[in-house]
């Protein structure tokens, strides 16, 4: 499955729907969706990932990045990941670096 990223500001909150496989060959389209909304500066940035049917390692890279990029103090949530997603978060322990929740209120 192909993947596709689409973003939008709301409130100064940051969210991108994730949909499909997100692998090394899609990461550089997500890394470039982060560089766009970092521009905003936003103060949270939610994922909205529940059709996110996949996500390698350099998916994780990228969540990484945005972090980086866009400073410790803005808060990085994931919308109803799927469990193979929220595993993966689980064993690099970067689970302890963002919020799983079910529904985000913008």
């Amino acid at each position: 499955m192909s993947f596709t990223v689409s973003s939008e500001i709301i409130n100064n909150v940051a969210i991108l729907t994730l949909v499909g496989s997100l692998d090394s060959s899609s990461a550089s389209v997500f890394q470039a969706e982060i560089q766009k909304v970092a521009g905003e500066s936003p103060v949270e940035m939610v994922l909205k990932v529940s059709e996110l049917t996949f996500m390698a390692s350099a998916g994780l890279r990228m969540i990484i990045f945005a972090k980086q990029k866009l400073g410790p103090s803005v808060q990085i949530y994931l919308v109803k990941p799927q469990d193979q997603i929220i595993d993966t978060l689980q064993m690099t322990g970067f689970i302890h670096s963002v919020h799983i929740v079910d529904k985000y209120p913008v």
